[in-house]
């Protein structure tokens, strides 16, 4: 809150700057403002938010049912308290071309670094299961020429374009449809649901613009390490749910340990030490800042 060192336009050219290195940039999902710290802690390039992490996180499935209000808050929440660049999921925009546009706009004032916007119609569904529906090329192209016209209050704030054509058309169309949008004024194109590293190879040599790869679990694509996305040459991967699975998994083992033991003792071991917990939110420079907020020692 008091002590972060970056503004959202610092993380927005930073972000346009670490593109052009052609390093791999890694960003883990968070799913709520402290684990955004720890990923920041951990050392990776960046944040991501999901919009399936969203949905869930308020008790919904992930088939468009999240407003832009309810995204563009959670988005604020979490970008505010890391100085890495944050990209989120702004699924369809919300809407039609003039919708993304009030999106972007949206997003720039929050203090997002970048979102991602889909070729779905809406409602939209996880990219990783059937059944989907895409828009036309045209429809897209406008969606996205009406967000890159939306960013000019900053215009370092990243546009990526997310096609789900793979599935539903094949390869070669999800090219042609990529190629489409980065002439429309898309900065990044997310390739949805590749099947395996040939399938990334095929899309890398294709398409000249700087490349997204999501690295889900349990979905259609293989999960390649680092070193494989970037021989391949990807720029960013986002492991959208993997931190709320593992936490999800965590939670509930506890839980079953609480009512088999009739104690938490068992699961202690497993547990973030309080130390650790304050050392994350940074109590002792809370402490430099006001002596009355911090004014105990731990045991």
């Amino acid at each position: 809150m008091l002590f972060q060192n970056a503004n959202p336009f610092q993380k927005r050219q930073n972000l346009r700057e670490k593109l052009k290195s052609g390093k791999l940039l890694r960003f883990p999902g968070a799913f709520n403002p402290l684990s955004a710290m720890l990923i920041e802690k951990k050392g990776f390039e960046g944040v991501y938010i999901s919009g399936s992490v969203l949905s869930n996180d308020l008790g919904y499935p992930d088939v468009g049912l999240t407003t832009l209000t309810e995204v563009g808050q959670r988005g604020r929440q979490i970008a505010r308290v890391t100085n890495l660049p944050s990209i989120i999921d702004a699924d369809t925009g919300f809407g039609v071309a003039m919708n993304a546009a009030r999106t972007i706009h949206e997003l720039i004032e929050l203090g997002l670094t970048g979102c991602h916007l889909e070729d779905q119609e809406n409602p939209k569904r996880c990219g990783h299961l059937d059944g989907k529906n895409l828009v036309s090329t045209a429809d897209m192209i406008q969606k996205i020429k009406a967000a890159d016209q939306a960013r000019k209050v900053d215009p370092n704030f990243v546009i990526i374009a997310r096609t789900d054509a793979r599935a539903s058309e094949g390869l070669e169309k999800a090219i042609e449809r990529s190629k489409a949008y980065v002439d429309a004024g898309a900065d990044v194109i997310f390739t949805e649901a590749l099947a395996d590293e040939k399938e990334f190879e095929i899309f890398r040599k294709a398409v000249k613009a700087p490349l997204l790869a999501n690295m889900t679990e349990f979905g259609k694509s293989k999960l390649l390490t680092t070193q494989q996305l970037e021989n391949v040459g990807y720029n960013i991967v986002i492991y959208p749910v993997t931190l709320l699975r593992l936490a999800m998994k965590a939670a509930e083992q506890g839980l079953n340990t609480i009512l088999h033991d009739g104690t938490q003792q068992n699961a202690v071991k497993d547990m973030q030490t309080r130390q650790e917990l304050y050392d994350l939110t940074d109590y002792a420079r809370y402490n430099e800042f006001d002596q009355n907020i911090y004014n105990f020692k731990l045991k």
